[in-house]
């Protein structure tokens, strides 16, 4: 035996144009399933009520028991910038332009068929959610969502913030992205 060992093989980089060209063939989908009459794509009716921003100033110090004796009904709508997918229940951060939420789906409460398909949803998404608020056990200010639509398939990925450019020209030539 010996004392080397065998390095470890590099995890591949996720390539851009597959994660477009699997965006692009979920979008086909969405696209046929309207043709098939199962409503459409990209409804345009969805009107939010409420700021992330706005929700937070309000509710924010208001302690759980009192928030959902309350029972608040809101309606927001913003790009998915996060997804935790635990098996009935799932929890995605929704950011509009004012702040950040995170919504609490149950399969329950949106029903199965869309929780399936928010489960196939893409980070970059633009949802619109309704429900009311809550506090988690960690004292988060969520959304407790009863309704749930896709507004908008985002096709490009979100850029990666935590690595930051590795191509130093693209980094020059398009500063804004690295800021």
């Amino acid at each position: 035996m010996s004392d080397q060992k065998t390095p470890t093989p590099p995890t591949p980089a996720v390539d851009e144009n597959q994660l477009i060209a699997e965006r692009r063939e979920k979008l086909k989908l969405l696209r046929t399933a309207q043709v098939e009459g199962k409503g459409v794509a990209f409804p345009n009716d969805f009107k939010p009520g409420h700021r992330a921003a706005a929700l937070v100033e309000a509710h924010g110090a208001t302690e759980a028991e009192a928030l959902e004796a309350q029972a608040v009904a809101v309606s927001v709508a913003g790009r998915m910038m996060l997804k935790r997918v635990m098996g009935k229940a799932s929890f995605a951060t929704l950011q509009d332009a004012t702040s950040r939420i995170q919504l609490y789906v149950t399969r329950d409460a949106v029903g199965e068929e869309a929780y399936a398909e928010f489960k196939r949803w893409d980070l970059g998404d633009i949802v619109g959610a309704e429900g009311t608020l809550m506090k988690t056990k960690t004292g988060e200010l969520s959304i407790k969502v009863t309704q749930l639509r896709l507004l908008t398939k985002s096709l490009r990925p979100l850029p990666d913030k935590f690595h930051g450019m590795a191509d130093q020209e693209q980094k020059y030539r398009q500063r804004y992205t690295s800021t």
